[in-house]
């Protein structure tokens, strides 16, 4: 016969295993390469869909790092094939309250690591930001989602980050997006079609908003209409032979309505990559919906400056801009 403390310690046993399997998660994205001494390698993730990602393809993609930089001292990661959407975690040494949800570009083609992901989580959270990176799927791998799948990811992270708020020291009310090229337009979608039924309800976090509180696309994919589109994300989210609707459904100036968030956009006026015309679209919606929106443009800086491609160019300000113009709208 098992007696009550048996039992009991069984039960124990048993609670404390299952909670130590729902607490494994998918470690980030590294690669093989080396990493830069000084800058910690961050451990900590949250996998976006419990049981899995919905709407998996008949043939799955398979996650691989590519290291693109030339320089031993400066990595430049990017993942693709991502299978297991996550957000990799930056903790803040004294937490604010206020939270940022990042989305790095990569033309949808892979998920920028460093410039673009890591290295804007490491200054905000330094500035007390409790910062979550996303590693979302991408449209050209099948997913069942096709266009909105990265959107999925976005929706269900902004909801996960709200839910465990409690856990992370954060006020609800106080979550940020910012994106950055392709991942400026995953942003600019979550901004203006948050409320957009994209997957199934899984649990209790589903039933919380994902509308960013303030929303910043920086340099961000916009349009998906030529001239203004950026040709390789058009393609590889909406199809060479796309509709004009459905160009329209998928490019956020067109989706801008009342209940939108504030908005805070960069650009450079020489980027030949993304034109600058497609953040000046965006301004003018919003300003046409009435939703407040700051706008930096920079005469000088190109595609993809990120900190590190800005730093002896005005452009760099555009960090300090942000979080300066976070703080009028009550975060930071």
């Amino acid at each position: 016969m098992i007696d009550r403390r048996s039992a009991i310690l069984a039960t124990l046993a048993a609670g404390l295993g299952a909670a130590a399997a729902a607490d494994a998660q998918t470690a980030p994205p590294h690669g093989a390469g080396p990493t830069v001494p000084g800058l910690p390698e961050p451990s900590e993730t949250i996998d976006l869909w419990p049981a899995g990602a919905p709407g998996m393809p008949a043939t799955p993609p398979v996650e691989a790092v590519d290291e693109r930089s030339k320089d031993a001292a400066l990595t430049d990661r990017a993942v693709r094939g991502i299978v297991r959407p996550r957000m990799v975690v930056f903790r803040p040494a004294i937490p604010n309250g206020s939270a940022a949800l990042v989305m790095p570009g990569g033309g949808y083609k892979w998920v920028v690591i460093d410039k673009e992901g890591y290295e804007i989580a490491r200054w905000l959270a330094a500035r007390g930001w409790t910062v979550f990176v996303l590693f979302y799927r991408l449209p050209g791998d099948g997913w069942a989602a096709g266009p909105d799948v990265a959107l999925s990811d976005a929706q269900r992270a902004m909801r996960l980050i709200r839910h465990r708020a409690r856990d992370y020291g954060i006020i609800p009310e106080r979550v940020a997006a910012m994106g950055f090229s392709a991942g400026g337009h995953v942003c600019g979608d979550l901004a203006t079609r948050f409320a957009t039924t994209t997957y199934k309800p899984i649990d209790a976090a589903d039933r919380l908003s994902a509308r960013p509180d303030v929303a910043a696309p920086i340099y961000a994919v916009q349009s998906m209409t030529a001239p203004l589109a950026h040709a390789g994300s058009r393609e590889l989210l909406i199809g060479a032979h796309a509709t004009p609707e459905l160009e329209r459904a998928h490019s956020p100036a067109s989706n801008v309505t009342k209940a939108s968030p504030p908005c805070f956009l960069v650009h450079a006026e020489d980027d030949t990559t993304v034109p600058v015309d497609n953040s000046l679209e965006m301004r003018a919606a919003l300003k046409a919906a009435g939703v407040a929106v700051e706008t930096h443009l920079f005469t000088n800086g190109g595609h993809g400056f990120g900190l590190r491609r800005a730093m002896g160019k005005p452009a760099e300000a555009w960090p300090e801009l942000f979080a300066a113009w976070a703080r009028t709208q009550g975060l930071g």
